[in-house]
């Protein structure tokens, strides 16, 4: 024969299952009045998140009525939604909406409750709260991590097509999945990979970009650490906030293009010059990609060769034939002023008046011994093209 207590405890869970409807009902309103993002979903969203705020209920007063015997609170509760809710919601609104639904029943608690039960309900609904804020945690959890997975594989996608430079449609598109649709400022840093576990490497990069507020696609290519950034303005700035993620070595930083659709030519760029960087030993950490154009000639890159010639040694021809002679002369004789004049039967500054022409047409500084070099290299491939097309 039931106890008192038993008798008791069956009448409040018989309570509690007729009122389940009126108590979704009454969450469901306080919810549109209390939760902005409630009011603003669609009526699908609404009727699914309702359903799932009836389920809690239901559930509660099954696992009220055998705590140990009552099914999974997640199989209960979040099962009854789509998959899609759990992007439609984040966890912060799950938990509101746990916070109201918990907060409406207690209100009515003590309508469904005698006197006697009122603190054993009470505690029942503290330990249910703590079960299913467990049970939350674990569903978003878990759609954290396959939407993970789901992105690194999109992220390889797209640097694998980064690297071949052929990014068709379908990885613009993967790029976009990514939350790279509107990115703009984009480009791509190259070096050695650290030793260690690939994921943790691109964890940190990843890291590093959010704390200097830039967007990152990375990842390991043949022991290469490829590193895409976005919201860039200068280069070389952004490449800094990544560059002790790198392991010893040059480190090389491509040209800033518009968005992720055109980063195929920075990451060629970045690579080219990577591989040829192996020639300038002091080059700075890092370095620029159009900085390393005459050690990129020397290693056959086409697009440097034609980048020398077309911005340096055609340009200065155009302006007037003079800076190349005068610009010819001062590099033969190593920089003596003095020495060019003599040969030129020009005056020393005049010298000086025409390669600080070379410098504002070029941007290049004969009197600096890098930028020399780079000149020199810029009007030996000029000669050579002027010569091929006579012959």
């Amino acid at each position: 024969m039931p106890t008192a207590s038993e008798r008791h405890r069956a009448t409040t869970v018989r309570r509690l299952e007729r009122a389940t409807g009126s108590l979704a009902t009454a969450a469901s309103a306080r919810m549109e009045s209390e939760l902005p993002w409630y009011a603003a979903m669609s009526a699908e969203d609404r009727s699914w998140v309702n359903l799932v705020a009836q389920a809690g209920i239901a559930a509660f007063v099954r696992w009220f009525r055998d705590p140990e015997g009552a099914s999974a609170i997640t199989a209960d509760v979040f099962g009854t939604a789509p998959q899609e809710l759990v992007r439609a919601v984040s966890l912060q609104q799950t938990v509101d909406l746990v916070r109201t639904t918990i907060a409406v029943v207690e209100e009515h608690v003590q309508e469904l409750a005698s006197p006697e039960d009122l603190p054993w309900v009470r505690e029942g609904m503290l330990l249910y709260s703590r079960e299913i804020a467990f049970a939350a945690a674990q569903v978003y959890a878990r759609a954290a991590e396959a939407r993970g997975a789901w992105d690194a594989r999109l992220e390889s996608l797209v640097l694998d097509a980064l690297l071949r430079d052929d990014l068709a449609d379908d990885v613009v598109s993967r790029g976009a999945a990514l939350g790279w649709g509107a990115v703009t400022g984009v480009c791509v840093v190259t070096g050695h990979a650290p030793d260690g576990d690939p994921e943790t490497v691109a964890e940190g990069v990843k890291r590093a970009a959010r704390h200097h507020r830039y967007d990152a696609l990375t990842g390991v290519q043949s022991q290469r650490l490829v590193v895409v950034l976005g919201n860039v303005t200068d280069a070389a700035t952004a490449a800094r906030a990544v560059l002790a993620h790198f392991a010893p070595g040059p480190v090389v930083v491509g040209p800033v293009v518009p968005r992720l659709a055109d980063a195929g030519r920075s990451a060629k760029e970045s690579l080219t010059a990577l591989r040829a960087a192996v020639a300038w030993p002091d080059a700075p950490r890092p370095v620029l990609a159009e900085d390393l154009l005459p050690e990129r000639a020397l290693d056959g890159d086409d697009d440097a060769v034609a980048r020398l010639v077309t911005e340096v040694y055609d340009r200065l021809l155009a302006e007037d034939p003079a800076l190349v002679e005068t610009l010819s002369a001062y590099l033969e004789r190593t920089g003596s002023l003095e020495g060019t004049a003599r040969e030129l039967f020009v005056h020393p500054n005049t010298v000086r008046y025409r390669l600080r022409r070379v410098a504002d047409v070029t941007g290049l500084t004969p009197t600096m011994p890098r930028d020399a070099w780079s000149l020199r290299m810029a009007l030996a491939l000029g000669r050579l093209g002027e010569d091929r097309t006579s012959t």
